[in-house]
């Protein structure tokens, strides 16, 4: 009744100049039933036609001008008060464009009615994406704000974000993402898709049920259609395609909520049998969410019942439910007792498809603000779960933890273009083989009003290098690289080279890794590196490594290996030979060798063998000294009992070059390499 008593005012307005007043009372007063009913665009849409009523100009609403301006003509108090609820209407519908320019306009006001107006000018600004003008308005809010509470808490958090942000921009981008394409993205809101067989994507829409009214329609038409209230209904809907274009839209076959009652975002068990489902009502403008389950019977989905107590708190939210590839674990959010704040992830044990009691993830994830829409891959142990709470782009932005429901690592944002500086949630994989290489999100980066359905791709990061011989430097074919994380303590890849001796991989950013070359009859060797650099760059050439080969019983000349004269004593440069060797044993722990000792022919047999027999000995304590067991070292004193070159020339003189390479220490093989080093790593 209030739009057709408006109009008749309207009507009225233009005879008698005593309506003016209360035509404009009307307006506020209609806004502010809006707004208290929380319809802030109804509000909004009001407050804009009670601000064309102010007889105020220019110069008296200018920000370098209000302090110095001249009494209004009108009531700027007024004014001031509907500018404020104007720029607030337009920021709790997510109309951040709008909201920024009253904001803009409040602040200049210099209200000390209004201390919080300039923190919500840096939200909208840092929500269109002005980061580096909304870290400026929220150091100037810090200066001036001296209330300790949770909008001054929350600045410091902006201010962290606002420069993440300013950093982000200087990294090259992970992931490329584009708006899903056919007619997924209509209607209302498009949001939490989920892969449930190929080629088919299943979503949230919040579609009209009816078809929107021709312009001409009649008055009574249109009489009817509001008296059926809001048109947008939240369903599940599916459609058919690939890669990222999915077209014939069409509902899920699954029994209608009650009336008011909307239903989606669902997750779907691994056999495809069981659909766990989010209903949802909004009371006083409330949102009141339960977890559903759903079973397929002859092509349809059951009347959803609700999942129990055990997921369900009456009075509380749970929503969002992720069952995880295994079937082990359902995963949701919910604001029940026991969390840390607003919405914190949950999960439960699932035994035989029924949930167990629900437990908080805890607070490396969760934190006082909200934590929604969980995905977790169970085989790489990593979480994505969806915070505003966090340092990050603005609004809800993915971040990723690993972790096994015992502990989690500190979660990461997960940057752009994944994330925005708007809401980005209900992230879900195309392939669950390949679950962060391609998938969807949802987002409200391109909309006013609503999320919609993107898909993403990642970015390539490639790590490659040479393996060579390193007797002929020549490229090894036939060797086995294996890439392992070794955070993770997981195998990433593995790879068996051809001719050219090159192997390639694709890597993360920020990770640490280590690369095994191995190759029958050929010491194994080990490169360890970092993917920083590839923040900013596609690829990443390693130095070219080089492993040796080897046969049983064949012995291997150590050079530079020096005693004191006549003693067993090591020199200090000898040290740095033998640490090559206790390398060679690390890499190689299945390895058992013979440290030998050798002499030149001055001398009596006994006295070399002892001689030779100590200086091995030697050799091997201090292999002992730096860790290697006992158990894999043998020393051996060989004397002058094999030369390896004349002692003498043939004309009996003294030949000091033969006896110098006679004088030596080798070691060699006894036993071959049983196990690979590489064993105590999961394979991905």
């Amino acid at each position: 009744m209030k739009k057709y008593t408006l109009c008749l005012l309207l009507v009225l307005s233009g005879l008698l100049n005593t309506v003016q007043a209360q035509y404009v009372y009307d307006y506020k007063h209609t806004a502010d039933i809006y707004y208290n009913a929380k319809d802030y665009y109804s509000a909004a849409q009001y407050y804009n036609k009670a601000l064309g009523t102010f007889k105020i100009k220019n110069d008296q609403v200018l920000p370098y001008a209000v302090a110095g301006a001249a009494p209004p003509s009108g009531k700027l108090k007024d004014y001031q008060q509907v500018v404020a609820r104007l720029a607030e209407s337009y920021r709790l519908y997510n109309d951040f464009g709008n909201a920024e320019t009253w904001y803009a306009q409040l602040v200049g006001f210099n209200n000390p009615q209004y201390p919080q107006a300039r923190y919500w000018y840096g939200v909208c600004l840092r929500a269109n994406g002005k980061y580096n003008e909304a870290l400026e308005q929220f150091k100037k809010f810090k200066e001036t704000y001296t209330a300790a509470d949770d909008i001054s808490t929350k600045a410091n958090l902006e201010i962290q974000s606002c420069e993440f942000a300013i950093a982000e921009e200087k990294k090259l981008p992970r992931y490329t993402i584009i708006k899903t394409a056919g007619n997924i993205n209509e209607g209302g809101a498009n949001y939490a898709p989920v892969i449930t067989e190929p080629n088919t994507l299943m979503f949230t829409s919040s579609r009209p049920e009816t078809p929107p009214l021709p312009d001409n329609a009649s008055e009574k038409e249109k009489k009817e259609k509001n008296k059926k209230g809001n048109p947008y209904v939240n369903t599940l809907y599916t459609a058919s395609g690939h890669n990222n274009t999915y077209n014939n839209a069409t509902k899920l076959t699954i029994p209608d909520p009650p009336k008011g009652t909307d239903q989606g975002v669902a997750a779907i068990s691994p056999d495809g049998r069981t659909l766990y489902l989010t209903r949802w009502t909004f009371k006083n403008g409330e949102k009141q969410a339960a977890i559903y389950l759903s079973t397929k019977q002859n092509g349809s989905w059951s009347e959803p019942k609700s999942l129990g107590a055990n997921v369900n708190v009456d009075g509380y939210n749970s929503m969002q439910p992720y069952i995880t590839a295994d079937g082990k674990y359902l995963l949701f959010a919910s604001n029940r007792p026991g969390g840390m704040g607003k919405n914190d992830i949950w999960y439960c044990v699932m035994t035989n498809g029924t949930p167990g009691s629900a437990r908080n993830i805890g607070t490396a994830i969760n934190t006082k603000e909200e934590e929604q829409a969980p995905f977790y891959d169970a085989e790489k142990g990593l979480l994505v779960f969806s915070s505003d709470g966090r340092v990050g782009l603005g609004g809800l932005d993915f971040f990723q933890s690993e972790g096994d429901f015992g502990s989690w690592s500190e979660p990461k944002n997960m940057g752009k273009p994944l994330n925005s500086p708007k809401d980005d949630i209900y992230y879900t994989a195309l392939d669950n083989s390949r679950p962060f290489a391609a998938g969807f999100i949802s987002s409200d980066r391109e909309s006013v009003c609503c999320l919609e359905v993107f898909g993403i791709r990642r970015i390539r990061k490639i790590a490659s290098g040479l393996i060579i011989d390193c007797d002929t430097h020549k490229p090894l074919e036939g060797a086995t690289v294996t890439l392992m994380d070794t955070i993770r303590q997981r195998i990433i890849g593995k790879v068996t080279l051809n001719e050219t001796g090159r192997y390639t991989f694709e890597v993360d950013p920020n990770r640490q890794y280590k690369l095994v070359a191995e190759k029958e009859n050929y010491f194994t060797k080990s490169l360890h590196f970092k993917t920083d650099q590839l923040e900013n760059t596609d690829s990443l050439d390693n130095p070219t490594l080089c492993i040796k080969h080897y046969e049983v019983e064949k012995p291997i000349v150590l050079n530079n290996i020096y005693y004191d004269f006549g003693k067993a004593t090591l020199r200090e440069e000898s040290k740095i030979v033998l640490d090559t060797v206790v390398d060679l044993l690390n890499e190689n722990p299945k390895l058992t060798i013979e440290m030998s000792a050798h002499t030149d022919s001055v001398g009596s047999d006994k006295f070399n063998n002892k001689l030779s027999q100590e200086r091995a000995q030697s050799c091997v304590n201090y292999l002992i000294s730096r860790g290697i067991s006992p158990t894999r070292l043998i020393a051996k004193g060989y004397g002058k009992t094999r030369p390896i070159a004349p002692n003498s020339l043939p004309n009996h003189k003294d030949n000091p070059e033969g006896r110098q390479l006679n004088r030596r220490t080798e070691f060699k093989v006894l036993k071959k390499q049983v196990e690979a080093p590489t064993s105590n790593y999961q394979t991905e």
